[in-house]
């Protein structure tokens, strides 16, 4: 029995920086993960192989699921492969901004990665992330990274202050092509200069107050055209900004997630929860 903590990664910045002539998106995010937010995933290798769910938010998963296609790919690249039962237990909103299906199958790659330690160089771990999904490579790292490209260079970070957040999801419908739609609503033209140099790595940052400013400066790009596509955003940010301590308050991904950094959370939470009980609302520290 081999368990992984799925973390949720969180956009404490994200730029969009062209359309490439094939659609995709050249970005740059500064990614950290919640240590305190996750989905639990465990391989048994005693049991056939296969994907089953549980948790909270298992019921809201229809059709094709990620940790199957990684499977899938796993048995391809290498089928003398040790592999087994998959159980997820869902504690992550679906297609809420912070990677929950891209933390899984990077959990279940990191999973079949240690119960094959004798035979996992043969098997490029990073092209198969890269094929699954954007947030995958990040996520499989599971470290704070500054990530440029459409999502697979990465550069992972030495040390990030520790930032006291507190994640909020509205838990309002969310369309089944939401990030197509975010992005097309910022109506880029594809550019030749798609793949000029990314900003440079950011840091250090020697204390908090350094990196919400750098935060505060780059922002998400993805903001004005997340609440374009749910409206509900703008509330949440909102309702953040307006809770006792805020510092800061941002969306991740294409959302609809929103976070917000606190001096000390406490205040905030019983707020929030107590005003918005139909809200997904978690605190967590947030950084590494």
């Amino acid at each position: 029995m081999i368990t992984e903590r799925a973390r949720a990664k969180i956009n404490l910045t994200l730029e969009v920086l062209a359309r490439r002539s094939d659609g995709y998106h050249e970005l740059a995010s500064l990614m950290v993960f919640a240590d305190d937010a996750f989905d639990i995933v465990t391989l048994d290798l005693g049991k056939p192989v296969g994907v089953s769910l549980s948790g909270p938010f298992s019921s809201a998963i229809d059709g094709d699921n990620i940790a199957e296609r990684t499977i899938a790919l796993l048995v391809e690249a290498q089928p003398k492969l040790r592999l087994g039962a998959i159980t997820i237990e869902k504690h992550l909103p679906v297609a809420a901004g912070i990677g929950g299906g891209s933390a899984d199958a990077a959990a279940v790659l990191r999973a079949a990665q240690r119960a094959n330690l004798d035979i996992a160089e043969s098997v490029e771990w990073n092209s198969i992330a890269h094929a699954l999904g954007a947030d995958v490579p990040v996520c499989f790292a599971d470290r704070a990274c500054w990530v440029t490209g459409i999502g697979e260079k990465l550069m992972p970070l030495a040390r990030l202050p520790e930032l006291s957040a507190v994640l909020v999801n509205p838990m309002a419908d969310v369309p089944s092509n939401k990030t197509s739609q975010v992005f097309k609503q910022l109506n880029l033209a594809p550019s030749a200069n798609a793949d000029e140099a990314p900003p440079p790595t950011p840091g250090p940052f020697a204390d908090t107050g350094p990196l919400l400013e750098f935060m505060t400066g780059r922002g998400n790009h993805l903001e004005r055209p997340a609440t374009a596509v749910m409206p509900e955003i703008k509330n949440v940010l909102r309702i953040i900004r307006q809770a006792p301590g805020c510092r800061f308050s941002g969306l991740s991904g294409a959302g609809p997630t929103c976070f917000g950094v606190f001096s000390a959370p406490a205040a905030a939470i019983e707020k929030l929860q107590r005003e918005h009980p139909d809200y997904w609302i978690k605190a967590t520290s947030i950084g590494t």
